[in-house]
């Protein structure tokens, strides 16, 4: 089963970075810089920031269906990553090294099944899930904290 991976779209978070800190501070965003690779994981780019890079830490709303499973949690953007990461069938480099969960969704946001997997077998376990019964999408998060790392859906 073929599936298309894509980050979010940079133009959603650039005019973020031309803010001073008390800015951003009002809107619950924090400036950072990287400070080890892997550890700064870029929600555009789907790789991790090199060491130096600035990168915003915010609150995303990954799931916004109104169901009970309705989400948002801290994502990292670098401000290096000027377009969207989107490969068909491969893997991003940001979900390599560490376990991903992965959870299949309806069309109306309800859960229907999840998995943990990682580094070689992402693959087969995206295919696995999206071959679920009913699953329009899915959501991989870090299985260890927790953050929302990217949308898969079927490729073409």
């Amino acid at each position: 089963m073929s599936f298309v991976i894509s980050g979010l779209p940079a133009e959603r978070f650039a005019p973020l970075f031309a803010m001073d800190d008390a800015a951003l501070a009002a809107r619950g965003v924090v400036r950072r810089t990287a400070s080890a690779k892997p550890g700064f994981p870029c929600r555009v780019a789907l790789q991790d920031a090199e060491v130096g890079e600035t990168v915003l830490l915010l609150n995303y709303a990954h799931q916004t269906a109104e169901t009970p499973y309705r989400s948002s949690y801290a994502i990292y953007v670098s401000q290096s990553a000027v377009a969207a990461w989107t490969g068909e069938n491969t893997i991003p480099p940001a979900m390599f090294g560490r376990p991903i969960a992965l959870r299949a969704f309806d069309k109306d946001g309800m859960l229907l099944s999840a998995e943990i997997a990682r580094d070689e077998a992402l693959a087969a376990a995206i295919e696995r899930q999206l071959a679920t019964p009913g699953a329009a999408y899915l959501h991989a998060h870090n299985a260890a904290h927790g953050c929302f790392v990217t949308r898969i859906d079927r490729g073409a």
